[in-house]
């Protein structure tokens, strides 16, 4: 796929770059994101450098995973937001799961539920996404709050769900559909009950 731009009031979205490389390794050097997401530990300029050299764009043009570097207007760096565990695109089973970080130097401004809203839309409404899933480890209240700002549902706790540091870990799980931002899905839902 060939990857967009997103603009919202305050931010720019767009692939990241190999000369971001320096900004991904410094936000990384963060012990809540080396904590709650599973960058590498410790996080080396080499891993900032594959990251945004290597495994963004095989993403994109994989069609496997849609990560944007999220900026301010004047070009700050706020942090990371893709799109993983993206199923059967075009059908009517498409999900995706929404995974972000955000630099320490830039939380507590509302950046981060602003670009997730931008990427949730993008996703309904240009990919066909019909269900967004959100997943954090039990205990990221951080990520949790900017889910719940966004408008994910919270549907509970998946047991030994995810792999950090070598440990099987719970995780919460929200959802987000098409219908939560008054956009039309391609097949109807029905709730249960």
């Amino acid at each position: 796929m060939q990857p967009p731009t997103l603009t919202t009031e305050r931010l720019v979205l767009r692939p990241l770059e190999p000369r971001d490389a320096e900004a991904v390794h410094r936000a990384c050097q963060d012990a809540d994101i080396l904590r709650w997401t599973t960058v590498p530990n410790p996080y080396q300029f080499k891993h900032a450098e594959e990251f945004v050299g290597v495994i963004s764009p095989a993403g994109w043009s994989g069609d496997t995973l849609y990560n944007f570097g999220v900026f301010t207007a004047d070009g700050t760096f706020v942090g990371s937001m893709g799109l993983v565990g993206l199923t059967r695109l075009g059908a009517p089973e498409c999900r995706a799961e929404l995974g972000f970080w955000t630099d320490p130097r830039q939380r507590g401004h509302g950046y981060t539920a602003e670009a997730a809203r931008a990427v949730a839309r993008w996703s309904f409404r240009e990919l066909g996404v019909e269900r967004l899933e959100w997943l954090a480890e039990v205990g990221n209240e951080a990520s949790r709050a900017v889910a719940r700002s966004v408008g994910f549902v919270m549907e509970g706790t998946q047991r030994a769900r995810m792999v950090n540091a070598g440990v099987r870990r719970d995780v919460w799980v929200g959802a987000l559909l098409p219908q939560d931002f008054g956009i039309s899905a391609r097949t109807p839902y029905r709730p249960g009950g």
